[in-house]
């Protein structure tokens, strides 16, 4: 991934250039990495049940979806190791790239769209466009329709 971080436009917020692990891979990225793509993104926490609910309906839009569409999912949780992560992706079925959110992202976040975004039960989310813009934060459970709307919307579509 490390050339498509050199194509990455400087107009980027310098949250979406932090680096991240996918839990499973064990791969670093960005989410400026996923240029030219659009990208949902869900900060959560395990122990949180309105996020595994909030994330069953993720899952049952996402296999609507195209590859032009990523799904990261991202702890607020302090300290958590990837290991947890696995373990929770796999107890729980949900097969797409979760990290742990450093406290600078989490920071970062929290200025860009308040501190509603590292309150995990208000099961926030937001969406990157393909051009790097943002949607705004978005609270509440939603269900796969109104998912693919948003997700559709921000493509353009």
């Amino acid at each position: 991934m490390g050339a498509e971080a050199a194509a990455v436009p400087a107009e980027r917020p310098a949250w979406q250039q932090i680096p991240l692990t996918d839990a499973r891979t064990g791969e670093t990225f960005t989410l400026a990495g996923f240029a030219g793509k659009t990208v949902f993104v869900e900060p959560f926490a395990t122990w949180c049940s309105n996020c595994r609910q909030q994330l069953g309906n993720v899952q049952a839009a996402r296999s609507q979806l195209g590859d032009d569409v990523v799904f990261v999912t991202l702890s607020v949780e302090p300290n958590i190791g990837n290991d947890a992560l696995v373990k929770y992706t796999e107890e729980t079925g949900f097969d797409w790239t979760f990290a742990a959110m450093p406290p600078e992202m989490l920071q970062a976040l929290a200025a860009a769209f308040g501190q509603t975004i590292g309150n995990p039960p208000a099961t926030p989310h937001f969406i990157i466009r393909p051009d790097g813009s943002v949607t705004s934060l978005v609270t509440g459970i939603e269900g796969p329709d109104a998912l693919l709307s948003a997700i559709k919307a921000a493509q353009g579509g």
